[in-house]
Parts: structure tokens; C-alpha cells; sequence
């Protein structure tokens, strides 16, 4: 499949936040499903777009929802940088990504590792140290595809947003 990285649209901004908060909701991933207070952040694209890189992976039209000139959107990642509102555990010099999802039906294509592959080459290209980010125990698909492309876990920077939702770090050397 031809996969193409590129920053979202505002026009898009409405499906990729669709997007996010279906995968998470789909995935079982929120504690409290449709009244976790998470899911407003996940289904807000535009605030994401707005104070870091929203990113999304676009494939050929024809297959789905939210085509365009850019190709049908079939995942989505936010890359940010220390100190910026969506680094939570970047430190200086490292760069972020959070907010990864891809659509369950076009999962397996190489979706979501093109997104993060991105996201590895905006940090080489900022000159980062490190690349991060975090993830929740059950996201096993992921931390394969971490695992693949060079991420080890981080433990001793494991935290928890909430009391009842602790998270896994991984980091990738990028420089």
C-alpha cells in the first residue's frame, strides 16, 4: 500500500479526532469508555494541530471515509517537543509522540509504522537526542512495532496520568 505522512488539514481535523477517540473507545483503552474525561482530548484534532504536529498517514482514495485530494486518512500520531503542551515525559532534547491510533481496517498495512517512522526522522531532523513515548500495558501490537524499529523500554520513567492508569515508557537514540 502507498502510504503517505503528512500534516493534517483543518478540514480533516473533525474525522482525525473521530478517529482517535473510536480507536481508543473500540480498543477498550479508556477506564470509564464513552464518560472517560480522556475522550474529549482524544477528539480534539484542533487543539493538537494547534500546539504540536498533528500528523496523519493518508493512503490511495477509494476504500472509506474522509477521502480527499490528500488520500483517505487511515491513522493518525501527535509529535511534539520538550516543553511543549503535549510533551509529558520529554526532557531537553528529546522530542514525543503520543496520540498514535490507525483504523482497525487498515491495520496490519504498515500504517502505523509509517507514522512513527516519521516521527523518528522529524527528530533526527530537529537534531533530538532521544525520541519518546508512552503507552498502556495492553497495547501489545505496539510495543512489537516499538520493538522493530529500535525503542527499548524506559521503566524508570514509567508514570501514571491518573492513580489508575499507569503507562510504559519507551525511548529510541536518534542522534
Amino acid at each position: 500500500m502507498d502510504i503517505t505522512v503528512r500534516a493534517a488539514r483543518p478540514h480533516e481535523y473533525e474525522a482525525v479526532g473521530e478517529l482517535t477517540a473510536g480507536v481508543y473507545l473500540g480498543d477498550d483503552l479508556l477506564d470509564f469508555g464513552r464518560r472517560d474525561p480522556y475522550l474529549a482530548v482524544l477528539r480534539d484534532a484542533r487543539h493538537r494541530a494547534e500546539h504540536a504536529e498533528l500528523l496523519v498517514a493518508a493512503g490511495p482514495a477509494g476504500s472509506g471515509a474522509d477521502e480527499g485530494a490528500g488520500g483517505e486518512v487511515l491513522g493518525t500520531v501527535t509529535f511534539a517537543v520538550y516543553g511543549g503542551e503535549y510533551a509529558e515525559i520529554a526532557r531537553p532534547g528529546e522530542g514525543e509522540f503520543r496520540t498514535l491510533a490507525v483504523r482497525p481496517d487498515a491495520r496490519g498495512r504498515g500504517v502505523g509504522e509509517a507514522l512513527v517512522r516519521e516521527c523518528v526522522d522529524r527528530a533526527r531532523a530537529l537534531g533530538l537526542e532521544r525520541l519518546v513515548l508512552s503507552s498502556q500495558h495492553m497495547m501489545h501490537a505496539a510495543h512489537r512495532l516499538y520493538g522493530r524499529l529500535g525503542f527499548v523500554r524506559t521503566p524508570d520513567r514509567d508514570w501514571r496520568p491518573v492513580e489508575n492508569v499507569p503507562l510504559l515508557t519507551f525511548a529510541l537514540a536518534v542522534r
